[in-house]
């Protein structure tokens, strides 16, 4: 009897920490879920033109319609398309008159290396970001190839002389073929919420699968004989 207490007392304590986890899993989901979709709607809202003080937190993923002169030079950032491969995400400095700021232009396949330059000036829609795409093993850009391995915006700035803000393209006024912009969304936000709350109630099953086994083994097992 007492055997079968313990097994009861330590499968009640255990499930109830993995269902505790799992709803709590849900409830993250439900949180991370209606931040997407604040997200999804600041995207999607209509351009307002840049303002002239800018808050990395507060103003990522504003709308913006810029109008400006795109320099010629331009930074190559390593990047990998489904279903297309490898390319470069083409960075260049747009000169907004007495501003200059970057301007993520989109997508290239590695192999094409014509890319454009564009006289006179152009509109550009697009949103605000500040992607979080360099970490300890990120390696330093190769500069002579004129090759990075992530979107570094201060870095970036620096080299191309303009402020730390990085306006990602939606739309052009002007043909910028072969780039193809790439429009700021929410894919890449992680939300794996869901698999951890599915994962946590499984565990939670198989606990308690098993206590129920294990109790009814020590009742079955036979008593000893003083």
């Amino acid at each position: 009897m007492r055997r079968s207490l313990f097994f009861i007392f330590i499968g009640i304590g255990g499930a109830a920490i993995l269902l505790w986890l799992g709803f709590w899993q849900v409830q993250r989901l439900e949180w991370k879920l209606g931040v997407i979709a604040e997200i999804d709607a600041r995207i999607a809202a209509a351009p307002i033109p840049l303002p002239d003080v800018l808050d990395p937190d507060g103003d990522s993923y504003l709308p913006v319609e810029v109008r400006g002169v795109i320099e010629p030079d331009y930074l190559r950032v390593l990047v990998s398309q489904k279903e297309i491969g490898a390319g470069y995400r083409i960075i260049s400095a747009l000169d907004m008159g007495g501003r200059r700021v970057l301007l993520d232009r989109g997508f290239t396949p590695v192999d094409r290396q014509d890319i454009p330059a564009h006289e006179g000036s152009v509109t550009v829609r697009g949103n605000l970001q500040w992607p979080q795409e360099t970490d300890g093993f990120t390696p330093e850009p190769d500069r002579g190839e004129n090759i990075w391995f992530a979107r570094d915006v201060a870095a970036m700035a620096q080299a191309l002389g303009t402020e730390p803000t990085l306006i990602v393209a939606k739309q052009t006024s002007f043909n910028d073929t072969p780039v193809t912009p790439l429009p700021v969304d929410t894919a890449a936000i992680p939300n794996d919420h869901l698999q951890y709350a599915v994962t946590w109630f499984a565990l939670a099953a198989i606990w308690i699968t098993m206590t129920l086994a294990f109790v009814q083994r020590a009742r079955r097992a036979p008593k000893r004989l003083n």
